[in-house]
């Protein structure tokens, strides 16, 4: 890439005008001195500025240079003058071949880093689809649940109507929250920046509950809630950070599915984490993590499930990070696994 006109110009300017001091030092030193040496550095300095053409154009210039001060030059030895000119002249003429090829290579590199970059995009663009169908998959599976609990609620004698709204107005939250996540997907392809906004925390998790209610009825797992109250609001996305939290939700569910179903409890908490933070813990009472899955759980396509992509933890933890948090997997000590990623406040909120 070359550098603008104005740059480029202003780039010669200053090249003319070293060069031109070093042919008045040339002309009026004796001829022992070989100054014509010094062009070099002008060709290496502004080798990256000029294309080929322009540099090898340079180089003649600073070469005719060289040959006119020798024949200017008054006094000194006639042969060490000569010797000297043609040893800047050789000089000149190696150091613009290296200063080509030098830019030739960089060239290079700089094309293949291109080729690169379209092969990652075209990588990026697989895992984006199989980003999409992960975290939709979650919504549409709680449509699919909520559907069904409809038409049961409906097959009844009499109907009970209540049951059957109360699943439609789930199906509804569902199918926008479906439509939140494409949302924002398009919003990342786009180069869209987060959304940010002070919102409260137990809300948010409250919603995600009751968003998730028919899949923690159908898997019965009982929920316990310990959310501190008078917590700062946090300072993120909300819909994504919604979006972690139904992904941990999930989790947690599966991770319980061979537990007997009296021992099965999602535990949610939140509480005030370091340097004004605010911490949500997502705990199962599962069989927890094997040291050598923790090291590994938030890599991107390592999974232990038969049927899973390994997208939903990275994706997690890329949205705590990109919201200013940080996030953590571990045990617990009475068993099952614990999930736990802070946030940090809105501003003028810590206190």
């Amino acid at each position: 890439m070359r550098a603008p006109s104005s740059r480029l110009g202003l780039s010669i300017a200053i090249a003319l005008a070293i060069m031109a001091a070093i042919f008045v030092a040339d002309t009026s030193t004796d001829y022992a001195v070989a100054a014509a040496g010094f062009y070099t550095v002008v060709i290496l300095a502004v080798a990256h500025r000029l294309s080929a053409r322009q540099l090898v154009l340079l180089a003649g210039a600073c070469i005719g240079l060289t040959i006119l001060s020798f024949a200017l030059t008054g006094f000194g030895s006639y042969r060490v003058g000569l010797i000297n000119s043609a040893i800047g002249i050789v000089t000149i003429v190696v150091t613009t071949y290296l200063a080509l090829k030098m830019e030739a290579a960089r060239a290079a590199a700089q094309e293949a880093q291109a080729r690169l970059l379209r092969v990652a995009r075209a990588s990026t663009l697989g895992e984006l689809t199989a980003s999409i169908a992960h975290e939709v998959n979650q919504p549409l599976a709680a449509i699919v649940t909520s559907g069904n609990a409809c038409q049961r609620w409906l097959a009844q004698a009499p109907p009970n109507v209540d049951k059957a709204q109360q699943a439609v107005a789930r199906m509804l939250d569902d199918a926008l929250r479906a439509s939140e996540v494409i949302v924002r997907i398009r919003g990342m392809t786009r180069g869209q920046s987060l959304q940010p906004q002070a919102f409260a925390i137990n809300p948010a998790i409250e919603e995600v509950l009751s968003l998730s209610r028919a899949e923690l009825e159908r898997h019965e797992v009982a929920v316990v809630l310990d959310l501190e109250d008078d917590l700062p609001p946090v300072f993120a996305d909300r819909v994504q950070i919604q979006q972690v939290l139904g992904n941990l939700v999930l989790n947690a569910m599966e991770a319980m599915s061979d537990v007997p179903v009296g021992a099965r409890k999602l535990h949610l908490a939140t509480s005030r984490g370091d340097a004004g933070r605010v911490r949500v813990d997502v705990a199962d009472t599962g069989h927890g993590l094997p040291s050598a899955m923790v090291e590994r759980l938030f890599e991107a396509f390592w999974t232990t499930k038969a049927e899973g992509l390994g997208l939903g933890l990275s994706i997690s933890r890329s949205i705590v990070e990109a919201n200013g948090g940080r996030i953590q997997a571990g045990n617990r000590a009475e068993g099952g696994a614990r999930f736990q990623f802070e946030l940090p406040a809105a501003p003028d909120t810590t206190a």
